[in-house]
């Protein structure tokens, strides 16, 4: 019996922000990932490439524009437009 209980409960998976460091579901989090063609936006969650995760708090977006932990986080240096890129995507809370 042990063993059919531990079966039917699903994980779900969590990611950390790189900005704030707390813990969400990944469905949660918006993941930015470094790609050749740039830094993008992956709302599935799937594409090839480096990626962070930022939560909805509009200051950690800000953060993430404004200094190098976004950066950091990618293994990336950010141009201006890159940043305003990320500024514009970020959530209207």
């Amino acid at each position: 019996m042990k063993m059919r209980d531990q079966a039917k409960k699903r994980r779900t998976p969590e990611r950390m922000c790189a900005v704030c460091r707390t813990k969400h579901s990944k469905r949660a989090l918006t993941r930015l990932v470094n790609t050749p063609d740039g830094i993008m936006l992956d709302p599935s969650g799937k594409l090839n490439g480096r990626g962070a995760y930022l939560c909805e708090d509009r200051v950690c977006w800000e953060r993430a524009v404004n200094t190098s932990v976004l950066e950091k986080a990618l293994r990336v240096t950010l141009d201006d437009d890159a940043r305003a890129r990320i500024k514009q995507a970020q959530p209207a809370s």
